[in-house]
């Protein structure tokens, strides 16, 4: 499946948005009830997505699902280290993450887990519910990579 433009370009106008729009949001409902309802919104996205690209290739594989990724990658958005990628599991490191450079440029750091990390979860959720994923760091969050484990059920 591609997209008309880079994930990334999405993300920056998704943010100019969310950037212009949340103090408004927070002034109305609280900071935490806004970012709560910007984080559920998010994911809710991300879980649509996730079974759009489940539909789109009939397959729910972690090979399939790892040949999904490209519009992520367009433009070398992430240097990335797979571990192991077989049809039930696909590991790898992200080791440099332009997601979280563009964030911080733009003076959204702290939201930047929520508007990209936080989608990642939900758009396996969406892919399949027969896909477990866990990572325990971050790069958006300070860590020096963000480690993806994805593991299939059969």
């Amino acid at each position: 499946m591609t997209e008309s433009i880079p994930i990334i370009e999405q993300r920056r106008i998704e943010a100019n948005l969310i950037k212009a729009l949340l103090p408004a949001l927070e002034a109305e409902l609280g900071a935490e009830k806004a970012r709560e309802l910007l984080a559920e919104v998010i994911k809710q996205m991300a879980r649509e997505k996730g079974a759009e690209l489940r539909v789109a290739n009939n397959d729910d594989t972690l090979i399939t699902f790892a040949e999904t990724w490209e519009p992520w990658l367009r433009g070398g958005t992430l240097d990335m280290d797979v571990i192991t990628l077989t049809e039930d599991e696909y590991r790898f490191n992200v080791t440099r993450c332009a997601y979280a450079e563009m964030y911080r440029d733009m003076g959204l750091a702290e939201l930047g887990f929520t508007l990209s990390c936080n989608r990642d979860a939900a758009l396996v959720e969406g892919f399949s519910d027969r896909i477990e994923f866990r990572r325990t760091q971050t790069i958006m969050e300070g860590a020096p990579h963000c480690d993806f484990h994805y593991r299939r059920n059969r």
